[in-house]
């Protein structure tokens, strides 16, 4: 395909950048820094996503993504597999983009490209959805978290206010409905530390609003940006700590997650040590470990839960929120 034709192509397909600012959003500003930083991110996956869009190959544009400061560039690559997925899932687009990103470039960022196919599955139409690529039965899970980061980013009336959930879910599996909308309730959850501005008390008054069942998965999600993003001192993280409470071991969880995430790309940045130090209690190296040890041995695997039927991915979770307890 001729350069010009894609760079038309990128510029076609990208959001604007002024769809990141926070007064666009109606969101929460902390302080011009948390501002700065919350809209940082936004350009950056803006940036990876046009980067994905405009690029011939995965290698080429792994070559931008990689000239991103580290602090940011997860969320570029986060962005370029949102690109990726959204021309797999076009008409007549071809497909295999996201694949090869995953088997090349994309491997050690694998936890946010897979949160990029979800972001990809809110803007593409359902019958498009067999056309994405997420075939690990752990990180697929992930996919919905970034579903859920996007319609409480972008529908935040809807899904943040007016608490809208997402019933009888179809994807990956119906039977495992009722556990998607928990998987996308974690997204939510991550999107409310941007929606709240990086301020630990508006995020917790917000999640102790939603309906009691919904907690857990909320505040691991508040634990996963917090700790992925930043953009809070220790004291405020303190705050955050003491306000969640009985569910301190899922804000820990995700917060490992993270660690885990930017340990596995070579993304690790300082303001992460003192998050898992205050949210777990533990180093990030040590966090990282948890998740890996607790890794259940069969992937496929689905139990009988309370509520239903649930997959291996949270029993991973669960053992991880278990050594943090």
């Amino acid at each position: 395909m001729p350069s010009q034709w894609r760079k038309m192509r990128s510029l076609v397909l990208t959001p604007k950048e002024s769809a990141v600012r926070l007064d666009v959003r109606g969101f929460h500003e902390k302080d011009p820094e948390a501002r700065e930083l919350l809209e940082t991110v936004g350009r950056t996956f803006l940036s990876g996503y046009a980067a994905a869009t405009a690029a011939s190959s995965p290698v080429e544009a792994a070559a931008r993504l990689d000239r991103i400061p580290v602090r940011f560039r997860g969320f570029a690559y986060e962005g370029a597999a949102m690109g990726l997925a959204v021309m797999d899932g076009l008409p007549a687009g071809g497909n295999g983009r996201v694949e090869a990103f995953l088997a090349g470039p994309g491997d050690p960022h694998a936890y946010m490209a897979y949160v990029g196919v979800g972001w990809a599955m809110a803007r593409l139409p359902r019958f498009r959805w067999r056309a994405l690529h997420a075939p690990d039965p752990l990180l697929r899970w992930l996919a919905l978290d970034g579903y859920g980061f996007h319609q409480a980013y972008f529908r935040t009336e809807r899904y943040v206010r007016q608490q809208y959930r997402d019933a009888a879910f179809p994807w990956p599996d119906r039977k495992l409905s009722g556990y998607a909308a928990r998987a996308i309730d974690q997204g939510i959850g991550r999107a409310l530390w941007f929606v709240c501005g990086t301020d630990a008390e508006l995020a917790a008054s917000t999640i102790e609003g939603f309906a009691p069942a919904r907690h857990p998965d909320l505040w691991s999600g508040v634990g996963l940006a917090a700790t992925y993003a930043g953009g809070a001192a220790e004291k405020e993280l303190t705050v955050l700590k003491d306000r969640a409470g009985t569910h301190r071991r899922w804000l820990a969880q995700g917060s490992a997650f993270a660690a885990e995430a930017r340990l596995r790309a070579g993304l690790l940045v300082p303001h992460v040590e003192p998050a898992v130090r205050v949210l777990c209690d533990s180093t990030p190296q040590a966090a990282a470990l948890v998740c890996a040890e607790r890794l259940p041995d069969d992937p496929d695997r689905v139990d009988d839960g309370p509520d239903g039927p649930v997959p291996a991915f949270e029993t991973w979770r669960d053992r991880i929120a278990g050594e943090f307890a």
